[in-house]
């Protein structure tokens, strides 16, 4: 079945966000994402040979540093 701008839709329908909790850099946090992202997450994580925390801490790494650019002379 496809929606009205060519989407198809998943055989079960789509899904809401599902919650998990995960250690990064030291600290508890949850992280909420589409079943469809967290495969995506999980099938990253297992080509790279991480585990899941790692890899979604590698990530916020990255996005932390990206946050603060050097600054141009």
């Amino acid at each position: 079945m496809t929606a009205g701008g060519g989407i198809t839709v998943p055989a079960g329908g789509f899904h809401g966000p599902v919650k998990r909790s995960m250690t990064i850099a030291g600290h508890q946090t949850s992280i909420s994402l589409e079943p469809i992202f967290w495969q995506a997450l999980e099938a990253a994580a297992a080509r790279l040979a991480l585990p899941l925390s790692a890899l979604v801490a590698e990530i916020d790494a990255i996005r932390i540093l990206a946050e603060n650019p050097p600054q141009s002379r």
